[in-house]
């Protein structure tokens, strides 16, 4: 039966591909770990192609595989004789440099460790020549032997073939050393700015990943298959290989044909800026409504990603046999999904009908809102901490906070207000998360009046602030008076650049409590021109108001005197000047 000569065959003669598929048929001695004829014939080929060429050779001396590549590399398969994939593969992997350097490579280790070779070697070749020879074995605890490179004419055969016993003595019976819970190696892709693939980091970290890379392609408009285009997505692939990385982050949405065929090239994991933000909110979410909203978010993304997708539709609804969804497999998870998620909207209108009964009462009982808002982690629920002295969850992640948290508490003027924390804001924030959390970012949009947290530590300070501003005007909420913080004062000095860049922003640091004082008069000084307490003076001939006035507020104080009631309520201004206009100042206690 002819074998066939795999990877980048295009352009090769059809006589050359037929005389590669002849080392096939070399028989290689099990005693010999490389035989010099061997180098010498790889070396023949690498130079007339100036490709690389790698063969596969079993214990047994048998050629079980032969792949050509380019001249920089070639696609080193995953070829293993065993089940056990913590053992070695009982193969090594003899590939050529055609730039002479026998040198191996990043990835070339790399792929040692991921296959689990017998033995990486690398041959270096000049004018069809062997030069130089190296080659690296796995140790325990996933660690590499590697020898100096050596002339091609002095490779010790013995010596290498005696390590292979070694290592297959020692190696895949120790305990796995990543273990179940072992964060996840990602690599970080971007077309926009390092700024943006600096806070993809961040989001990465809190999803518990580990960044192991971060590349940049500057780059206008993202290819329509590939997003950064062919050529850098097999330097991408090389680099994902090199640094043993388990998937890939882009810092863009990408489409479902992007996905799969990055997948497809890079061989590991693809996510996208959108799924790694749901899947930090899928982690972050405690209340039953935030669970509702991050579902819905997730199905409304997947939902516009299911055609083309073979991978992706894969995850959502394969099983055993499952070689790809056809039409009927493809309809079926459209219709469960939306299904889904015309459930879950029933159960989110449910629970949006008792938030609104709760909105309901509170104006009617004329309690005013303070909603504070910012980018995620500029230190909101550490400020409601401070103000209130609750114990809101507080950590330094990106969307600690997912669920909207009040506390009631009272102005000096003791005028009572409802003091809010909402989500927080980051830059290309998921149109899915703000279609499902839309009842929860309301809070802001109801606000009486919003307070701006920014991350005064945060040398994007000014980016974050726009993108704040931007959101809560995308969301409506631009009619409401805002009073500006510059959170964590404690953490910067004036020198330093960061302070006063916001005009007329209360400096203050939600840890310390420096400043708090002034934010609390900075928001009874906002109340006041929507409510204040005013204490009203009835007579007893005109006791028939007090049923007027008690429905439009709170009665913070009663007391009766020789001539009637005095009467101290927080209510709107409009509502007091309305109740002046018809029945006269009198009614005031001056």
């Amino acid at each position: 039966m002819k074998q066939q000569v795999h990877g980048n065959v295009t352009g090769v003669r059809d006589t050359l591909i037929e005389a590669l598929g002849q080392l096939y048929d070399y028989e290689v001695d099990e005693d010999t770990f490389l035989p010099r004829e061997l180098m010498q014939v790889l070396a023949r080929f690498t130079g007339v192609l100036n490709r690389e060429i790698a063969v596969y050779i079993t214990r047994d001396g048998e050629v079980v595989d032969v792949s050509i590549g380019t001249d920089r590399d070639v696609e080193l398969r995953d070829y293993r004789l065993r089940r056990n994939t913590q053992r070695l593969s009982c193969v090594r992997c003899i590939h050529t440099h055609p730039n002479g350097d026998g040198r191996l490579s990043d990835v070339d280790l790399s792929a040692l460790r991921s296959f689990r070779y017998d033995a990486m070697v690398a041959i270096g070749c000049l004018k069809s020549e062997p030069t130089f020879v190296q080659s690296a074995f796995l140790v325990e605890k996933q660690n590499l032997l590697m020898d100096e490179p050596v002339r091609w004419y002095k490779t010790p055969d013995g010596d290498w073939m005696r390590q292979i016993t070694e290592s297959d003595r020692i190696v895949g019976w120790e305990a796995d050393e990543k273990g179940t819970h072992a964060k996840e190696r990602a690599v970080l892709m971007g077309i926009e700015s390092m700024e943006s693939l600096d806070e993809l980091a961040r989001l990465a970290d809190t999803a518990g990943a580990e960044v192991v890379g971060q590349f940049l392609q500057k780059k206008d408009k993202p290819d329509t298959a590939l997003f950064i285009g062919r050529g850098r997505a097999d330097e991408l692939c090389r680099q994902c290989q090199a640094l043993e990385a388990d998937l890939c982050i882009f810092d863009e949405e990408l489409t479902g044909i992007q996905a799969r065929n990055l997948e497809e090239i890079l061989r590991v994991k693809v996510v996208d800026r959108t799924t790694l933000i749901l899947d930090i909110f899928a982690q972050r979410a405690s209340s039953a409504e935030g669970k509702l909203q991050v579902e819905l978010a997730q199905l409304q993304y997947q939902s516009s990603r299911l055609i083309g997708q073979g991978l992706v539709l894969s995850r959502l609804a394969g099983g055993i046999g499952t070689r790809g969804p056809g039409e009927s497999k493809l309809e079926m998870n459209r219709r469960h999904i939306r299904e889904r998620m015309t459930e879950l909207r029933r159960r989110l209108d449910a629970v949006e009908k008792q938030r609104e009964l709760r909105r309901k009462s509170r104006e009617k009982n004329e309690i005013p809102v303070v909603a504070l808002v910012g980018y995620t982690n500029a230190g909101k629920s550490t400020l409601l901490n401070q103000m209130t002295g609750s114990d809101v969850y507080v950590q330094d992640q990106l969307f600690a906070t997912l669920d909207a948290v009040s506390r009631r508490i009272e102005t000096a003027e003791h005028t009572p207000f409802l003091l809010v924390d909402t989500v927080g804001f980051i830059r290309k924030l998921p149109h899915a998360l703000v279609s499902a959390f839309r009842s929860t970012l309301e809070e802001a949009v109801l606000a009486d009046v919003l307070v701006i947290v920014n991350d005064g530590a945060s040398e994007e300070i000014m980016q974050q602030h726009d993108t704040v501003v931007q959101v809560l005007s995308d969301l409506g909420a631009t009619e409401q008076p805002r009073i500006e913080v510059i959170n964590k004062c404690d953490l910067y000095t004036d020198e330093a650049g960061a302070p006063m860049l916001i005009p007329g922003a209360v400096r203050l640091s939600a840890k310390t409590g420096e400043g708090i004082a002034e934010l609390h008069a900075r928001i009874a000084e906002q109340l006041q021109k929507t409510y204040a307490p005013v204490t009203f003076v009835l007579p007893f001939d005109r006791f028939g108001l007090v049923g007027q006035i008690r429905p439009l507020g709170r009665v913070i104080n009663e007391e009766y005197t020789d001539t009637g009631l005095e009467l101290t309520v927080v209510l709107a201004n409009a509502d007091r000047d309305r109740l002046v206009s018809k029945y006269g100042k009198e009614i005031l206690k001056t």
